[in-house]
């Protein structure tokens, strides 16, 4: 699977090039010219890494980075940015950002910093993924281990089988993201096939009747791109 950037620039030319040469080295961009546009984006889609400018049109850096962070605590921020002052760089660090690269920079370098960050990203998002097995989806709770929905007084809702624990599992690990059906696929299925995304079909189907009687959770068909999991608060 591409590892998904949201690029943040408001220089169309050096938005398109960076866009561009990122592409080049396997990566799947979203490029998006001001922050408002780049906020929004990053709540319809799942990203692995920001690279974000400070000065933009609707809203900058430092309040987009703020706003990321908040609801993402390990996606990586990288400042790409001509803002060299060690105040600024100090306010980009307390902001949540990750690393901070001057304008004009080496894609040689960048391209090996995306790599190191989404190595160690990675690594701590399946250390912390893997070893949680219960979540609040609404009135129910989810318990991976032992395969089951509850009810809040503990009574058991559903049995569930393996594959539906993993797909929930999954689900639940990025609830209220859009999730392409290829993404899905590789990491509850282990491969995109066409076979397999009709099976997966089926599982979806099964997962909706489970909470069919709770209207603040909803998993959502988006045609064309794939699913999303729509469950109240923190799970």
């Amino acid at each position: 699977m591409k590892a998904r950037i949201l690029l943040v620039e408001d220089d169309q030319n050096v938005g398109a090039v960076t866009k561009k040469r990122l592409e080049e080295a396997g990566y799947d961009v979203v490029h998006s010219t001001d922050g408002q546009m780049a906020w929004e984006q990053f709540q319809l889609r799942t990203f692995d890494i920001c690279l974000l400018d400070v000065v933009m049109p609707k809203k900058d850096g430092f309040t987009l980075a703020e706003q990321i962070r908040r609801k993402n605590d390990f996606i990586p921020i990288l400042f790409l940015t001509s803002k060299a002052m060690d105040e600024d760089k100090i306010k980009g660090f307390k902001t949540g950002a990750d690393d901070y690269i001057t304008k004009p920079f080496s894609m040689q370098e960048l391209l090996l910093r995306i790599e190191v960050f989404l190595k160690r990203t990675k690594s701590a998002v399946n250390n912390t993924t893997e070893k949680r097995t219960q979540y609040n989806i609404g009135n129910l709770t989810f318990d991976y281990n032992d395969l089951i929905l509850r009810e809040k007084n503990g009574e058991v809702s559903s049995t569930l089988t393996q594959k539906e624990a993993d797909l929930l599992k999954y689900l639940c690990d990025n609830a209220n993201k859009t999730l392409k059906r290829e993404e899905i696929l590789f990491h509850v299925w282990g491969k995109d096939d066409y076979f397999l995304g009709r099976s997966m079909d089926v599982f979806i189907t099964k997962l909706r009747k489970h909470f069919r009687t709770d209207p603040t959770v909803k998993l959502e068909t988006l045609h064309g791109v794939g699913f999303r999991f729509n469950v109240p608060g923190q799970l």
